[in-house]
């Protein structure tokens, strides 16, 4: 037990130092429309740790989010991300992208989360219609009237909110009518068996048809394969992320891909 106490207080050290340091790093995954064209990107949190190398976020985000560090890495990725958002303006193959940032529940419900946002936009002269949250279930479970309030002031100047891991939450129907969402992005866990199994293939199918009623974007992610790809497509997903299409990469890698996307589909 004491070397499990001492490993989290080593860790959460090391992300003060590394949040000093500049050691984290936002890499950039693909999202692409039905055509594979290049339509934007998820920003995803890496650190360079200075002697585990590369690390990936199941390493330090749950215990930044108990400790409340997580407050600080949200805040410096929405400011990385609206720097690479007015770096695009002068580029003409990436003018027109996106960038998704996750929001952690903890950094969404800060009282000052709204002014924070609207803040890093503005200081950084980033258009807000190219950059989109990513909420998930747990962010918008309590206190859902003062979720929605925050979200249409944002709404306000531009910025869109998606729905991540859509489907796994057990509460999802009751307020999806209510949030002003512009996508709800389908689990990877369904689209994985979409081809094997019978109960993903209609969930996901459930899960296209009510988002076009409802009048939303889907995105789906974990696409790693073109049968994947050809079911999601026939039944009208817009939208998907995965594999298929790159894994997270630097910016200069996602600076390279040609529009429209280089993959033959």
């Amino acid at each position: 037990m004491q070397a499990a106490v001492d490993e989290r207080t080593a860790i959460q050290a090391a992300i003060r130092q590394g949040l000093s340091n500049d050691e984290f790093q936002l890499y950039y995954q693909p999202q692409v429309d039905q055509n594979g064209t290049l339509v934007g990107a998820e920003a995803l949190i890496r650190w360079r740790h200075p002697s585990k190398g590369l690390v990936t976020p199941d390493f330090f985000i749950e215990l930044a989010e108990e400790t409340g560090q997580i407050v600080q890495i949200g805040t410096w990725a929405l400011d990385v991300a609206c720097k690479q958002l007015k770096a695009w303006e002068s580029d003409s193959n990436h003018s027109r992208l996106y960038v998704s940032v996750n929001v952690s529940a903890r950094q969404f419900h800060q009282p000052n989360f709204v002014d924070e946002v609207l803040r890093i936009v503005e200081i950084n002269g980033a258009n807000p219609h190219r950059l989109k949250l990513e909420l998930t279930e747990t962010v918008v479970l309590d206190n859902v009237d003062t979720v929605i309030s925050r979200m249409k002031h944002l709404n306000g100047v531009g910025i869109e909110f998606a729905l991540d891991d859509f489907g796994t939450g057990y509460s999802s129907l009751s307020y999806l009518k209510r949030l002003p969402l512009t996508e709800v992005k389908i689990d990877r866990s369904f689209v994985n068996d979409v081809i094997a199994d019978a109960s993903d293939a209609a969930i996901v199918q459930a899960i296209l048809a009510m988002s076009q009623t409802l009048g939303l974007g889907v995105i789906a992610e974990g696409v790693e394969t073109r049968e994947q790809y050809d079911f999601l497509v026939k039944h009208g997903c817009q939208k998907f992320q995965g594999y298929l299409f790159g894994k997270p990469m630097e910016i200069d890698g996602l600076s390279r891909i040609a529009i429209p996307f280089g993959i033959k589909l």
